[in-house]
């Protein structure tokens, strides 16, 4: 397992997409809209990933300043290689990135069992305003 930050722009799309769909977060996400999923990979300031003999099986994509907070906006690993703690390394590897800061995030609903198990605290204030 090859768990290391990449830059966003110079992942292959199809790959991205293929991690977001075999793990369900491709439900919530607009995967059919090619150039937006580009966009929204390219413009993350930092991405982890987790490769498996060159080929992409986890991703992390986070905003970030570096500083006081993280916002984990997506974690996505392939459902081949699910509950085996590439998850869990995948947001390690977050927080080593920005060591000071806090990591926020927003569950699927599948996943709001698992966060507290690994150490997150649930937040009751958070907002959110569409387009």
């Amino acid at each position: 397992m090859d768990i290391k930050r990449e830059e966003g722009a110079a992942l292959d799309l199809a790959e991205v997409l293929e991690v977001y769909r075999s793990s369900g977060l491709g439900e919530r996400r607009p995967v059919a809209d090619t150039e937006r999923m580009a966009d929204m990979v390219r413009n993350a300031n930092l991405v982890v990933t987790c490769r498996i003999d060159g080929a992409l099986v986890g991703i992390a994509r986070s905003v970030s300043d570096f500083s006081y907070v993280t916002y984990l906006s997506d974690i996505a690993v392939s459902a081949a290689h699910q509950r085996s703690g590439i998850g869990r390394a995948l947001i390690e590897a977050t927080r080593e990135e920005a060591p000071t800061a806090k990591i926020v995030l927003l569950s699927a609903p599948a996943a709001t069992d698992y966060y507290p198990h690994i150490g997150f605290t649930r937040h009751d204030s958070a907002w959110l305003l569409n387009p």
